[in-house]
């Protein structure tokens, strides 16, 4: 058996992933055009004497599961103060506004965080990286239990309950954020997407059982005891985690990650040697998914956080709008997990024109809540959120997966997809809440200037959906390497191992 190694296998030079041409002469853009056809033909057709093995692990299911874990409980903690806000207040003697700070410290380290995650994966691997984010869930269970003592003052308990979210910020974007890396090291072509989906659905899932939980499981002190009970519990999931099988599943799966500095310098063409190399064509593709991504996506979690506020002043009470969110991402889940194994098996090369099909409905769905915002619609809006539940919920895994395939930088992507869900979310927030109508407009404090922002800005990024040409190189390269090993390699095919 022969393994997939740029060490081992010097023929592997001229055909792989990260070693072929990269520039295109501006000048001449019908040369530039050939060039770029030339160098994504160079990526898929290539002879070799020698032909690696890959291989399943079933651990990978044992890692796919604490990662689900992982993702929920530390999803958790974002927005488990937002339902017992008022009780917080008289409990602790601390102000709403500082209340509220508990879950925007979050939203503020995400970003800085997020960043960094492709560069520890790359120096430490995987299992490393979750080593330290499930370190840091579980100090800040203890952290934040510390400040429900009585004897504290105020400030100290609010202290600790500050530096106990702190904690909590490092590890949430760590297990969300490595999901289609973990996703590309483990699993093969019929499965990659499928994970995915999975790994991106919990930790919206964590985040909706945040909310439930916090006002239901007693005082606010028990409240911050059941989620330090539920952390501590999570934390030891991690060594089910493995860095990367002895034998990967794919090429791709095979290289080493570059890492996020990588994908920067390769997007301003800047690129090293050792950098997957992108066409301009995959740069504008890239841009593309990444505003798409991160308007869409943040749309949809600044809805979740505005529902009340949104829906209140047009008659629906809290228990409605409550219900309204549950709609939207219970049927975003369902739909996600009947869809994604289509995507795995039967629509596997047809990704970007999915995103064609799905983003249009999707900002058409927002743009229709300018209307249907309004007394008695119930059935109206629980269409809409359905719609967008469907549509958006679905549209995770899809992305995600596709902006791997037109960067071949897996983390590098993920980590700036989320990056630009999580600080177009702090700007939709900010704005939204400035535009709310004052308590003398009828209705009083209505939301309908912000949804038209939300609308217009909605429908005008999701145009450019129509410029993407999303060519999945990746995968090409894959089935191509897999082709090649199962015509070396009829009698043995690919195994199977623990």
């Amino acid at each position: 058996m022969v393994r997939s190694s740029d060490e081992n296998n010097p023929l592997m030079d001229d055909s792989d992933l990260h070693d072929e041409p990269r520039k295109v002469d501006s000048k001449d853009s019908s040369d530039g055009e050939r060039t770029d056809d030339k160098l994504q033909t160079s990526e898929v057709i290539s002879v070799h004497s020698i032909v690696p093995e890959y291989r399943l692990y079933k651990r990978r299911f044992l890692g796919t599961f604490a990662l689900v874990v992982l993702n929920v409980v530390s999803g958790m903690t974002w927005p488990w103060f937002g339902p017992i806000s008022n009780d917080m207040v008289a409990e602790f003697g601390v102000t709403l506004d500082e209340v509220n700070w508990l879950g925007n410290v979050m939203a503020c380290v995400y970003l800085p965080v997020a960043l960094s995650v492709p560069e520890i994966i790359r120096r430490y691997g995987i299992r490393r990286c979750c080593d330290l984010a499930a370190a840091c869930l579980l100090i800040s269970a203890w952290v934040r239990y510390a400040g429900t003592v009585h004897s504290l003052s105020s400030r100290g308990a609010y202290g600790l309950l500050f530096l106990g979210q702190f904690f909590a910020a490092l590890a949430q974007p760590v297990f969300q954020v490595l999901g289609p890396k973990y996703s590309e090291t483990w699993f093969d072509l019929k499965g990659r997407t499928t994970a995915t989906m999975i790994l991106s659905i919990a930790n919206p899932v964590g985040g909706a059982l945040g909310q439930l939980l916090s006002p239901i499981v007693g005082d606010t002190r028990q409240s911050i005891l059941i989620l330090g009970i539920m952390s501590t519990v999570a934390a030891p999931f991690v060594f089910l985690i493995s860095a990367a099988p002895p034998t990967p599943p794919t090429y791709s799966a095979s290289k080493k990650t570059p890492g996020l500095l990588s994908l920067l310098r390769v997007m301003f063409n800047k690129g090293l040697p050792t950098d997957p190399p992108m066409s301009i064509r995959e740069r504008m593709d890239f841009t593309i998914i990444f505003l798409v991504f991160g308007i869409l996506a943040s749309a949809t979690n600044v809805f979740g956080i505005l529902t009340g506020e949104i829906l209140q002043p047009a008659g629906y009470s809290s228990d409605t709008a409550g219900f309204m969110g549950a709609v939207l991402l219970l049927s975003g889940i369902v739909t996600a997990i009947a869809t994604a194994p289509l995507f795995d098996r039967v629509f596997t090369s047809h990704l970007a024109i999915t995103t064609k099909f799905l983003v249009p409905v999707l900002a058409a769905s927002w743009l229709s809540l300018i209307w249907a915002v309004k007394p008695d619609n119930t059935a109206g809006l629980y269409a809409i959120c359905a719609l967008i539940g469907i549509t958006s919920v679905t549209m995770l895994p899809v992305s995600l997966e596709l902006a791997c395939e037109v960067t071949r930088n897996a983390d590098g992507s993920s980590s700036l997809l989320w990056f630009a869900c999580n600080g177009f979310a702090i700007i939709f927030i900010l704005g939204k809440r400035a535009l709310r109508a004052g308590p003398d407009a009828s209705p009083p404090l209505n939301m309908r200037r912000a949804l038209i922002f939300n609308g217009a800005v909605v429908m005008g990024i999701s145009a450019s959906i129509f410029f993407l040409r999303g060519r999945q190189t990746r995968k090409q390269v894959d089935q191509e390497r897999q082709q090649r090993q199962s015509i070396s390699l009829p009698a043995r095919g690919q195994t199977t191992g623990p």
